[in-house]
């Protein structure tokens, strides 16, 4: 089954995205039927939706798509992982149809620090043990952080590949910047729990003149530091849009697997997310 493992729905609204610039190819709707035909084109059985709000208003629209719309075969939600009532939160949901994982903005927040908050470590572990998965998403100044977050969540008593990491950790291709990113891709991909999405990389580099020259020197480190079998492909879309349309995205990924791992193929688009996620 090929699977495009990170992409987003919304309604858009100013208040509800204000990371989005008003104007941008990114402020309207953009819904399942916007993106069914696009799977079509490249060939995919489903998608995995991601949240873009951190509300659990979000995560239950998202759930209502899913149930609605058979390709949308998992949601990667968003509820409090800090609060003292996570267990009971999870347990409300965890037997929710579609929601495979969750995911919380931890690029935004102030605090360089706040994967390791003993609280946010502590609700992280209680959707790990639940069955769910959990995607981190750093920019590289959080990326340093992540061999002692899986540590803290201690991954070794649960389920290999719950732990995703988005878009590579955001490395600065825009600015040709290696470091500190590449040390860091290199210590986390030494947990062997942890997975990688090669997803998010166009938005990364310059928006008008990207290559993919520029882009493979941080797919092929990718690849040197979690191997084959721990990357997944997502398209990002419509995120993506903001460089590329879904057909550059995902041709960007399929020459690099031609060029440099193609007996993974069939692993990349789409296997390993279907046991990341639980499909």
């Amino acid at each position: 089954m090929r699977i495009d493992a990170h992409q987003h729905f919304w309604r858009y609204s100013p208040a509800a995205h204000p990371w989005i610039e008003p104007g941008s190819v990114l402020a309207r709707d953009h819904a399942p039927a916007d993106l069914m035909p696009l799977l079509d084109r490249t060939g995919f059985d489903g998608c995995i939706a991601v949240q873009a709000e951190q509300t659990e208003a979000e995560t239950d629209a998202l759930l209502q798509l899913a149930a609605d719309t058979p390709r949308i075969l998992g949601v990667v939600g968003w509820t409090d992982l800090s609060a003292d009532d996570v267990a009971d939160r999870l347990d409300a949901v965890r037997l929710r149809p579609a929601l495979v994982g969750f995911r919380h903005m931890v690029q935004d927040e102030p605090a360089d620090d706040f994967l390791l908050t003993p609280a946010f470590v502590r609700g992280v572990r209680a959707a790990l043990a639940r069955g769910f998965s959990y995607d981190i998403l750093v920019k590289p100044r959080e990326a340093g952080l992540v061999r002692r977050f899986v540590d803290l969540v201690g991954v070794d008593q649960i389920r290999d590949g719950q732990l995703i990491l988005d878009h590579g950790a955001k490395p600065a291709i825009a600015t040709g910047d290696w470091q500190p990113w590449a040390d860091a891709i290199a210590d986390m991909a030494r947990a062997p729990a942890l997975l990688c999405k090669l997803s998010g990389l166009v938005t990364e580099a310059d928006h008008a003149t990207w290559t993919a020259d520029r882009i493979a020197p941080y797919l092929d480190h990718l690849l040197a530091c979690f191997g084959p079998d721990r990357l997944i492909f997502g398209s990002d879309w419509p995120v993506c849009r903001l460089a590329a349309e879904y057909q550059a995205v995902h041709d960007l990924i399929d020459d690099f697997v031609t060029r440099a791992c193609p007996e993974a193929r069939d692993r990349i688009f789409g296997g390993t997310a279907a046991i990341a996620y639980g499909l």
